[in-house]
C-alpha cells in the first residue's frame, strides 16, 4: 500500500486538523514535538505521511501530486486557483473576506466610481468587483498590514480576511461589504482522487461524521 500524504497548512489550521484526524483515530505523535526539525512525519501503520507548508502552497504540491490531500483556507484557495478538488468544509477557522474602509468610503462602493483597493488578494478582490459589482478599481497587492492603506491615502478601501473586527475597529474602519465566508478546506489532487479512490472517500466520509457531531 503505497502513502497517502497530506499537506498542512502551518499554525492554528494544522493543529486544529490534527485534532480533528485524531477522531477518526488518525494520530501522529512525531507532529506533537514542539522541538523537531523533522519536516516529513509518517504513520508507518496507517501508511499516512504529513508534512507542514505555507498556507498559499499547499495548492501547489496537491495540484502537482506532491501531496495527495491537502487541508488549507478557502481565501487560498480561490487566491491560489489551483487544479484540485475541493471537497470537504472542515467548518474551523471560520471568518468572512470582507470590502473594509472608513465609513465614507462606503458612498464610493455605492456609485461605482474608480477606487483603489489595497489586499492580500488581488484575484479574490479582481473578481468580486469585475465579476460581481461591475466596477472598475484599481487593485494594489500589498503583503504586510493591509488596515494602513486607507489610513495613510494609499486606497479607500480594503480586501481582507475579517475574524472578530476588533482590528478594524481600532483603526477607525468598518466593514462596508462582505465577498464571502472562509473555513478550512480540504482538497485532493485530482489523480489520486481516482487512484486512491477507496482510501480518500472513507476519510472524508469518517470526518463527515465527527463533523457532524462538533
Amino acid at each position: 500500500m503505497r502513502y497517502l500524504t497530506f499537506a498542512l497548512g502551518k499554525g492554528r489550521l494544522a493543529n486544529k486538523t490534527l485534532e480533528t484526524f485524531e477522531k477518526i483515530g488518525i494520530t501522529c505523535e512525531e507532529m506533537k514535538d514542539k522541538n523537531t526539525r523533522k519536516l516529513i512525519f509518517v504513520n508507518e501503520e496507517l501508511k499516512l505521511r504529513f508534512f507542514l507548508a505555507k498556507g498559499p502552497d499547499v495548492p501547489t504540491y496537491v495540484e502537482y501530486g506532491a501531496a495527495d490531500i491537502g487541508i488549507v483556507g478557502k481565501d487560498t484557495i480561490l487566491e491560489e486557483a489551483r487544479n484540485i478538488y475541493e471537497v470537504l468544509d472542515l467548518g474551523f477557522g471560520k471568518c468572512r473576506m470582507c470590502i473594509c474602509g472608513p465609513k465614507e468610503s462606503k458612498e464610493l462602493l455605492q456609485h461605482h466610481e474608480l477606487i483603489r483597493v489595497a489586499t492580500k488578494y488581488p484575484r479574490i478582490a479582481k473578481d468580486y468587483f469585475y465579476n460581481k459589482k461591475h466596477q472598475t478599481v484599481e487593485i494594489i497587492k500589498l503583503n504586510g498590514s493591509i488596515e494602513l492603506a486607507p489610513i495613510v491615502g494609499l486606497a479607500e478601501v480594503i480586501c481582507d480576511i475579517v475574524e472578530t473586527g476588533s482590528t478594524l475597529r481600532e483603526n477607525g474602519l468598518e466593514v462596508l461589504e462582505e465577498v464571502c465566508p472562509l473555513s478550512a478546506r480540504m482538497v485532493v489532487n485530482q489523480v489520486s482522487m481516482k487512484m486512491e479512490h477507496e482510501r480518500i472517500t472513507k476519510l472524508i466520509t469518517d470526518l463527515k461524521s465527527v463533523l457532524k457531531e462538533a
